[in-house]
């Protein structure tokens, strides 16, 4: 899993151009499913059909989205210095002096003039991508040109770091999980969506195609165990979170004790995750059409929206037994 888990991070792709990405997990998957397509918005579709069609047998959707927050060019000036617009929760404490690559390979540092104001964090809309260019004329990049961070992966004993953590570490629990999944009851649907980070486009509208009967999203979610961070349980380590409500949903409490429930009985470690900020692709696919029960297995992650994203392999594989384990049992919600 690390050296998948290293092309993944690695590759490009934000919000609405994530080509490179659908091409590497196509490529992974394409021997593991039943069925792959790709619709309109860019979701691959990876379908793996049940073992018997019974009366319990379920449509179940499983989401991990393949984009990244990026940046936009949207002004170059006559010296040749670019600014930008964000694509998703690009935040300013993360970006100065950083490196981002374009998609047409150009290289830039993200910079800030002013030291009288170094102790400062400037708005985005006050610092600039400087691609080495002396003029606009000569400027290797131009309006609508897009970026991301340039980081490469690194280990650090057995925690993880890369750019893109969020949600390539999601897609690979879903991609091991499809490698892992030999049979199920259930007629599955990996969707490794589009858009997310801009308003979780790409699972609203897959959603709608699949009409599930219920949603499990494979996302990160903040670790809150670093010494300032925000009172919340999450810590790596400590295996995959479940979620229970973040700041764009309430998880449906039938899907988050099974589980709960398939976790405790296959004796995989758990947190419950309550998220006071941001949202998954499980809020699209609750909404889709008359409602879909949803919910969203989290690997925890440190520095979420950084070029610098960390977490424990433990947890990845962790998620990947607890999501298998989901998947290959009778659903149990209760009813």
């Amino acid at each position: 899993m690390k050296s998948l888990l290293k092309q993944l991070t690695e590759t490009f792709g934000p919000s609405g151009y994530e080509e490179n990405v659908r091409k590497l997990v196509r490529a992974e998957v394409k021997p593991l499913a039943d069925e792959i397509k790709v619709d309109a918005l860019g979701n691959l579709i990876a379908r793996k059909r049940p073992s018997k069609v019974t009366k319990d047998t379920k449509r179940i959707m499983i989401a991990a989205h393949m984009d990244e927050i990026g940046l936009m060019v949207s002004h170059i000036d006559e010296n040749g210095f670019a600014r930008f617009s964000n694509i998703g929760g690009v935040f300013a404490k993360y970006v100065l002096g950083g490196r981002v690559r374009f998609l047409n390979g150009v290289t830039g540092v993200i910079g800030f003039d002013r030291f009288d104001k170094m102790n400062e964090i400037p708005p985005l809309d006050k610092i600039y991508i400087d691609v080495g260019a002396t003029s606009k004329r000569d400027c290797p990049v131009k309006v609508g040109d897009v970026a991301a961070f340039d980081r490469s992966f690194v280990e650090m004993g057995n925690r993880f770091v890369a750019k893109s953590m969020d949600d390539r570490v999601g897609v690979l629990v879903a991609i091991e999980t499809l490698r892992a999944l030999k049979s199920t009851p259930h007629d599955v649907y990996f969707v490794f969506t589009t858009q997310e980070e801009v308003g979780t486009r790409g699972a609203g509208t897959s959603a709608f195609g699949i009409d599930p009967d219920l949603g499990i999203a494979v996302d990160v979610t903040a670790a809150a165990d670093t010494p300032n961070a925000f009172k919340m349980e999450m810590k790596l380590g400590k295996g995959p979170c479940v979620k229970i409500q973040d700041g764009g949903m309430i998880a449906d409490p039938r899907v988050v004790k099974w589980m709960i429930r398939a976790a405790e009985k296959n004796k995989i470690p758990y947190q419950r995750e309550v998220l006071l900020f941001g949202s998954t692709d499980a809020r699209a696919m609750q909404l889709s059409r008359a409602g879909v029960p949803a919910g969203c297995l989290s690997i925890p992650t440190r520095y979420v929206h950084s070029p610098s994203e960390m977490v424990e392999y433990a947890d990845v594989q962790n998620s990947v037994k607890l999501l298998a384990a989901l998947l290959r049992a009778k659903v149990d919600l209760g009813e």
